[in-house]
């Protein structure tokens, strides 16, 4: 049997990824249920690293280190990852059952909030659609979607320093227009 060494070795007809799979799930799994506790999720998070791994094996690159220190690199970004995605989930899912329950307390909303939410919803969609498109796509995806940067490059096939400037200069955009600022054509 091959030893595991090294990325060549993840589609050989010798069982060698059965081998990874089997030398590194346990570690794997234990790091990313210290991350996301919770064991579904964690599950996932392992999942989907061997699945990066096996579309991929020239991601990992023997001459900056072991494959176990790079692999468990792998797991805790994913782990992280799916840490703000579950984060992010659940801050959407507690605003929409506050609003139900503040619909429930009193019946109807209160007319005033509704106005006053629609009108700075109203702003923000006004300056959104003063942004370029790449940059209100970044931030549209990312604040409304929830999606990590990352998520998005893969998403948009654009690089992730990219996808980085975009957002923040599409933020500083934002800022601008909503102090009450003209918007500048630069950038």
């Amino acid at each position: 049997m091959t030893s595991l060494a090294g990325p060549d070795q993840g589609r050989t007809a010798d069982g060698s990824l059965a081998d990874l799979l089997d030398r590194w799930t346990g570690p794997a799994l234990g790091l990313a249920r210290r991350i996301v506790a919770d064991d579904r999720i964690a599950e996932d998070v392992v999942q989907e690293a061997f699945v990066a791994y096996w579309r991929n094996p020239a991601a990992f690159a023997s001459a900056r280190g072991s494959f176990g220190s790079w692999f468990l690199a792998l797991v805790h970004h994913k782990a992280v990852d799916a840490v703000r995605h579950e984060a992010s989930l659940r801050r959407r899912t507690d605003a929409d059952a506050e609003d139900r329950a503040r619909t429930d307390e009193l019946g109807s909303p209160d007319i005033a909030e509704v106005v006053a939410d629609r009108m700075g919803d109203a702003r923000v969609r006004r300056a959104l659609d003063a942004l370029p498109a790449a940059q209100r796509e970044a931030l549209v995806l990312a604040y409304w979607g929830g999606y990590t940067q990352r998520e998005i490059a893969a998403r948009t096939g654009a690089p992730l320093g990219t996808v980085k400037t975009r957002m923040l200069a599409g933020m500083d955009r934002l800022q601008q227009v909503l102090d009450g600022g003209v918007l500048t054509t630069a950038g």
